[in-house]
């Protein structure tokens, strides 16, 4: 037995230093969760198969998608609705180009993402030698993204993944971009000096108050509007101030206009909510309070006929400096994170502020009526085939019943009609295609918004967007996720009765298959798939996924004439003035 005792003793004395021992796996493991970061969106594959495997092992959640596209977009709008950077992940090279379109629109629309991907090793992708998925991925995400940053050494990962985190959420929060060659994996190092070399990110977003004189003149400006407008933006609904925004809005009296995904931060069924007189709150106001919302395009840049002559005078709240006279002239910039700006300009206004003008309130809540009114019966419709209104009628009834549920939409009809017609009731619970307006976020923000935030989803989505998108219904019905998928099938891009202008035998370049059946798709991989074909089916069929919270996709039947050309940004697509014989 002493022999024997003996004999152990160098295996034992093995495992003993081999547990003292930590790579560049279980460092990017450990540096993300000393973080807080706990969930991994991506596609596993070379080389970062390991990285997800022990990323699980160790006790985080990691959605394996189909595409790393989809994988991306979940991670951006995971950082939307917590806050905290999402993390996408993926393979090298064609893996990396796949990732790189979310980080972009990350990017662009302000969501905290951190891509990260393996790659080739430097010394054969600088010498352009041929090596396997071969490429300079960093020189490639730099310009579409906040930051990128390589890490070649396993004790510099801790501090890699800080500055990536940081760079994510601090200032104007977007993309980052964190490459992590293959030889760093296996890099070996003990485990105690491992361990000290992580960094836990402290204050990463920290506050930026605005100046009392930006506060001051910005309450200047406002004091003398006859006829306000505020305009709460996406960023008001990611800075989370919602307390804060509502007190400052219904404390001023003046109407406000949410932009898409910043419906809900006050319901739009709210007295003082212009969402159904746009047209004319922004063509007549002569004081616009733009709070976390941009002039970009969606804006029409805050100039040309949408605005209307009479001059006006903005007030932006931003965190971004630069975004000041981007477009237009500010009048009185207000420079900071929007807690603390709405936070300080409700301070300076104390609680004896003066109402706008009677008659613009008056003006505001007719058109409002008005509008409502108009639009009442085309949504009570109940068709066969139905029509966009009649569809989009019944999923409001669903939305109004179920507040807490979160809505992704997509789509071009799909898209700007839902947008009006659909009222949101809490902050936060309308996702869509942001300021890019770009397809096929719908399946990846789906499964975001399911397991960040433990709400049933609904998703409506046009054939066309969903075609981007529609492999990741096994990805929802592998995670058993509570989506419920409601494709608007008019059987084409815009519509369905374009044909081939030569009579030849090939489809016309919008049409899709007649008659598709996308409920099939959804109950090849155990789902539940529905065919509805009239608005009172529709919400049924909707009310049972709710209900059940199973993976359900329900092919909705629009006829194939609905549908404008582009929706209702049709003045973007050019239009040739020439016509051959």
């Amino acid at each position: 037995m002493a022999n024997a005792a003996v004999k152990a003793k160098p295996e034992v004395a093995a495992a003993e230093a081999q547990q003292d021992l930590t790579d560049g796996f279980h460092l990017v493991i450990d540096a993300l969760k000393l973080n807080g970061i706990n969930t991994i969106y991506g596609v596993p594959g070379i080389p970062i198969t390991d990285l997800g495997r022990f990323a699980q092992a160790q006790g985080m959640r990691v959605i394996s998608f189909r595409h790393e596209q989809h994988a991306g977009n979940a991670a951006a709008i995971a950082g939307f609705l917590t806050k905290k950077p999402g993390i996408c992940l993926t393979v090298s090279a064609p893996g990396f180009l796949n990732g790189l379109t979310a980080l972009a629109n990350a990017t662009t629309n302000c969501f905290p993402m951190i891509l990260i991907s393996g790659s080739s090793e430097r010394e054969i992708v600088d010498l352009q030698q041929g090596d396997y998925e071969e490429m300079d991925q960093l020189a490639i995400a730099k310009p579409l993204c906040k930051a990128a940053f390589r890490v070649l050494h396993a004790q510099d990962i801790g501090i890699g993944v800080a500055r990536a985190i940081r760079a994510a959420v601090s200032g104007r929060p977007g993309g980052v971009y964190l490459d992590l060659p293959a030889k760093l994996f296996s890099q070996v190092m003990d485990a105690n000096a491992g361990a000290k070399s992580l960094v836990k990110v402290i204050d990463a977003a920290p506050a930026q108050i605005p100046a009392p004189e930006a506060v001051k003149r910005a309450l200047d400006v406002l004091k003398s509007a006859k006829r306000p407008l505020i305009i709460l933006g996406k960023g008001a609904a990611y800075a989370q101030a919602d307390d804060a925004i509502r007190t400052l809005v219904e404390r001023s009296g003046i109407p406000f206009l949410p932009m898409s995904m910043a419906k809900g931060l006050l319901p739009d069924t709210h007295p003082q909510c212009a969402g159904a007189a746009r047209s004319l709150v922004l063509k007549d106001s002569d004081v616009v309070l733009l709070i976390g919302a941009r002039l970009n395009w969606l804006l029409s840049h805050g100039k040309g006929k949408t605005w209307g002559d009479a001059p006006r005078k903005f007030i932006q709240v931003d965190i971004e400096p630069r975004e000041m006279d981007s477009n237009v002239e500010i009048a009185a910039p207000v420079v900071g994170d929007i807690g603390s700006c709405v936070s300080a300009l409700l301070a300076a206004m104390g609680n004896n502020w003066r109402a706008p003008p009677a008659d613009w309130i008056n003006t505001v809540k007719t058109k409002r009526e008005e509008n409502i009114a108009k639009m009442a019966p085309r949504l009570m419709k109940n068709t066969a085939p139905m029509d966009f209104h009649g569809a989009l009628g019944a999923l409001r009834t669903v939305v109004r019943e179920r507040p807490d549920a979160i809505l992704v939409n997509e789509g071009a009809n799909t898209l700007d009609l839902a947008r009006g017609v659909i009222d949101m009731y809490q902050p936060r619970k309308r996702l869509d295609v942001g300021t890019w307006g770009i397809m096929g976020i719908g399946m990846g923000f789906s499964i975001a918004a399911a397991i960040e935030t433990g709400k049933p989803v609904l998703a409506v989505v046009g054939d066309s967007a969903f075609g981007f998108s529609g492999m990741e219904v096994e990805t929802v019905c592998r995670y058993n996720l509570p989506v419920c998928v409601v494709v608007f099938n008019n059987s084409g891009i815009y519509r369905g009765t374009d044909v081939n202008p030569t009579g030849g035998a090939d489809p016309a370049t919008t049409v899709f298959v007649r008659d598709a059946r996308y409920d099939r798709m959804m109950e090849a991989f155990g789902g539940v798939g529905v065919h509805a074909t009239t608005p009172d089916e529709l919400k049924r069929a909707v009310d049972a996924a709710m209900d059940s919270g199973k993976p359900t996709l329900i092919n909705a039947v629009i006829d194939p004439a609905a549908g404008s050309e582009s929706g209702r940004i049709g003045n973007l697509n050019p239009q040739s003035v020439i016509r051959k014989k």
